[in-house]
């Protein structure tokens, strides 16, 4: 009888249990946010009561898979160029910084990519749109060279689909991402099989089935992936050494394995040496590569180094590195460094901080609000370039057949 009576008991405690993990939460009773209960902890209201009209909480299980998505695990990073400044710039001064964790492109963006994007377009949008978007392809063009055949076929011909599209400006990048991240959520939602109306084409966050916005990352993340120190990790918090390129060693051939002597990257070699000697070429590309052609860093990401540089979200400005913020740095404009700062042209009243013109024949500088940084060596740069730390800039609205982008995105409900 008392064995029968402390069965009972312990089926009511457990009982009891249960109906408290249920109502509030797992782990314990704790509520988390994939287990949040039935019942508010602030009000003790239920949740999903449609009879009633309670809040709804829909079902996540974390942020969903997004498309050529790789994982960055933030943390702790010197910034900086670590490689010889032989052009005298002391623009990526080392300071140390934190970058959140985020998600970056496996690869550049191809000509299939941007292809399928103006087809869309075509179809859902206006002509003036579509026009906009259509890449520059006259960059390949040279007065002294004949690259003729790449104006008509590098963007089109099914041959190179799968290199890196250039000819786009920074504002047609971004642009391009915000189109990315309607597309992959609306297919999201029709995956979920969920009904979800749309508010001014917005898949409401709270539903959990939805993306972050694809972007350009910014120069602090670009930079940090392409270091991919995670592979340099010793013992705890510790790194074995520095490096100059995505990849170890100071040289750019690969010194190990059945790979050995191979180039670790698609760059320009010297003076009029694109790729080598016929019969053993040594990184195999007059101009780009395909977006998988070389090995991939310790983040598992391609081309990092060379085959086309890559458009970031900062603005440039050549003291970044005195003015920053040491969580997530990002220069979104001229804050505490005026562009007009930078034009000989013009004299600054130290009494009124008005501008007037000094006269027509002074140096006007490129450093403007509309200056963007792009990073990255390309097929036409030689190996300094491949740095990740050295840094260029050009005008958000031109283009260039050696810049491409890359996309990222924030990992969602992370604090790291």
């Amino acid at each position: 009888m008392k064995t029968c009576f402390r069965l009972l008991s312990l089926l009511a405690v457990s009982s009891a249990i249960l109906s408290g993990c249920a109502l509030f939460g797992g782990g314990g009773g704790k509520p988390t946010s994939t287990n949040p209960g039935q019942i508010s902890t602030a009000t003790g209201l239920a949740y999903n009561d449609e009879d009633a009209g309670t809040y709804k909480v829909s079902d996540y299980e974390g942020q969903p898979d997004a498309p050529n998505m790789i994982f960055i695990e933030g943390g702790r990073a010197v910034m900086g160029s670590f490689e010889e400044d032989v052009m005298a710039y002391r623009d990526n001064i080392e300071r140390t910084v934190s970058v959140a964790s985020f998600f970056m492109d496996e690869t550049e963006i191809a000509n299939i990519h941007w292809l399928e994007y103006m087809w869309y377009l075509g179809k859902d949008s206006t002509q003036e749109v579509l026009a906009a978007a259509k890449p520059d392809t006259t960059v390949w063009i040279g007065k002294l060279a004949f690259n003729d055949p790449y104006v008509e076929h590098y963007l089109r011909y099914p041959g190179f689909r799968y290199f890196p599209v250039v000819g786009v400006t920074w504002t047609q990048a971004s642009e391009y991402a915000v189109w990315r991240t309607r597309a992959v959520n609306i297919a999201l939602a029709k995956d979920a099989g969920e009904e979800y109306a749309e508010t001014d084409g917005r898949i409401p966050l709270e539903s959990g089935i939805v993306v972050p916005a694809y972007r350009l990352p910014t120069e602090a993340e670009w930079e940090y992936a392409a270091q991919a120190m995670i592979g340099t990790q010793w013992l705890d918090e510790m790194q074995t050494h520095q490096r100059i390129y995505p990849w170890d060693g100071h040289a750019v051939r690969n010194p190990y394995g059945k790979q050995m002597g191979y180039m670790l990257a698609n760059f320009k070699r010297g003076r009029g040496d694109y790729a080598g000697i016929a019969g053993r070429l040594n990184d195999g590309a007059l101009i780009t590569s395909q977006i998988y052609e070389f090995p991939p860093n310790d983040y598992g990401l391609y081309n990092m180094a060379g085959n086309v540089s890559e458009w970031v979200q900062d603005v440039y400005r050549p003291m970044t590195f005195q003015d920053f913020d040491d969580l997530n740095p990002i220069r979104r404009d001229g804050f505490l460094d005026d562009a007009k700062d930078y034009n000989n042209n013009l004299i600054k009243d130290p009494a009124t901080g008005q501008y007037t013109e000094r006269n027509a024949e002074s140096f006007t500088s490129l450093v403007t609000d509309r200056a963007r940084v792009y990073k990255g060596g390309s097929w036409k740069d030689v190996a300094y370039w491949m740095s990740p730390g050295t840094r260029r800039f050009l005008d958000q609205d031109s283009a260039t057949a050696t810049i491409g982008f890359r996309c990222a995105m924030i990992k969602a409900g992370s604090n790291y």
